[in-house]
């Protein structure tokens, strides 16, 4: 049976955020892992150690990813292709880095020399690093309002430039967004590893959490104090065909802390993100591993749900003309193709989640120094 159309497109929402939140908790470990290698790793076993906690399913953890970036383009057709006008050489620069990952992990430890490692070593760095930074600016500017519109046909124009992107408020969204992959990434390193690697991972986790709990309250200070948002006056129909025309938008002070006022059940989000980092410290100070990257996973769900809620229902905001701003009324695929994507991913989902546990339960374990020494030629 085919669901109301107003009622897909909420569920394809609620849909995208799974898909995001759950290549953040997927692939942000392995990136924060990434991040931390050149300076939790002080030799090359350790390093190897670092590279093999992550290193049998990191490429796996790309599936959530290419989903993501997938399920925007069929629900999200207009943001998908607005998206790419206007971050363009940003997105460029994320495919670049993440060109480093696959090379980084596949090459590194195939020749001895140390510059060759070294050389890799910075490379999987730059990999892990750059992309989750991008993502946070891209956020930020989401949050401020992208300068395009649309014309009579809804082809999309960017008006701004690659630099009007680093603005300090976006800049200050990507230091989260690092912040919360390596805080998330080195709670995994102590659960995986000991010794030495899991001492300065752990020392790692206190500071880059201590490091998200303070720009995300700065953030949140930031939105309140002169970000602003933007509200819909009139149209956006859930239920017409989509066409981010028929509405009229206005920027407007205190709009994105207007849900939290009209459905306070929403404050869970903020609630959540701050929680669940506290709760990850004290966890990760007592070297309970596993017990805070469940946390982390949680203070990430939390951090991106914030981001959505506040924003609800828009999806990509028009600083230059607000009603050329994309949300989830009218900036979706048809009502046929929502349907058959949904059901697609009520039968592929469940499928996705029972093969990441079974494969994580294969791998699961500490990798030591001793193990690297053991699988000289298998390892990573």
């Amino acid at each position: 049976p085919m669901l109301d159309y107003d009622t897909l497109r909420l569920l394809w929402w609620l849909l995208v955020g799974v898909l995001l939140i759950g290549c953040a908790v997927m692939d942000g470990h392995d990136m924060g892992v990434g991040t931390l290698l050149p300076f939790a790793g002080r030799n090359d076993l350790e390093r190897r150690v670092i590279i093999n906690t992550v290193g049998p399913h990191w490429d796996g953890n790309q599936v959530w990813f290419i989903t993501a970036g997938g399920a925007v383009f069929a629900a999200w057709p207009l943001v998908y292709a607005t998206a790419f006008s206007g971050f363009y050489w940003a997105l460029l620069a994320v495919l670049w880095a993440l060109f480093l990952r696959p090379t980084g992990f596949d090459f590194r430890s195939k020749i001895a020399d140390p510059r060759w490692r070294s050389f890799w070593d910075w490379g999987l760095f730059v990999g892990s690093a750059v992309p989750p930074l991008i993502f946070g600016v891209a956020f930020g500017n989401l949050l401020l309002g992208v300068p395009f519109h649309f014309d009579a046909n809804l082809v999309p124009y960017y008006t701004g430039t690659f630099w009007q992107l680093l603005n300090p408020f976006a800049l200050l969204s990507g230091v989260i967004s690092v912040a919360m992959i390596t805080f998330h990434g080195a709670n995994y390193l102590v659960h995986r590893t000991e010794g030495d690697i899991q001492r300065r991972a752990r020392t790692a986790a206190i500071v880059f959490g201590a490091l998200l709990l303070v720009t995300f309250a700065l953030a949140g200070v930031w939105v309140s104090a002169g970000v602003g948002g933007y509200a819909i006056v009139s149209g956006a129909d859930p239920s017409a065909v989509s066409n981010p025309l028929a509405k009229e938008v206005v920027a407007q002070p205190g709009a994105w802390f207007a849900n939290y006022g009209h459905h306070p059940f929403t404050l869970a989000a903020p609630i959540l993100a701050i929680a669940a980092t506290l709760a990850g410290l004290w966890l990760v100070s007592r070297n309970r591993g596993l017990g805070a990257f469940v946390c982390s996973s949680l203070a990430m769900a939390g951090v991106i749900l914030t981001a959505a809620v506040s924003m609800f229902p828009f999806v990509m905001p028009s600083s230059s003309s607000p009603g050329s701003s994309l949300t989830v009324w009218d900036a979706t695929s048809s009502h046929l193709t929502l349907g058959i994507m949904f059901w697609a991913v009520v039968i592929f989902m469940p499928l996705i989640i029972f093969y990441t546990r079974w494969a994580y339960g294969v791998m699961s374990g500490k990798v030591t120094v001793d193990y690297i020494r053991r699988n000289e030629r298998s390892a990573y």
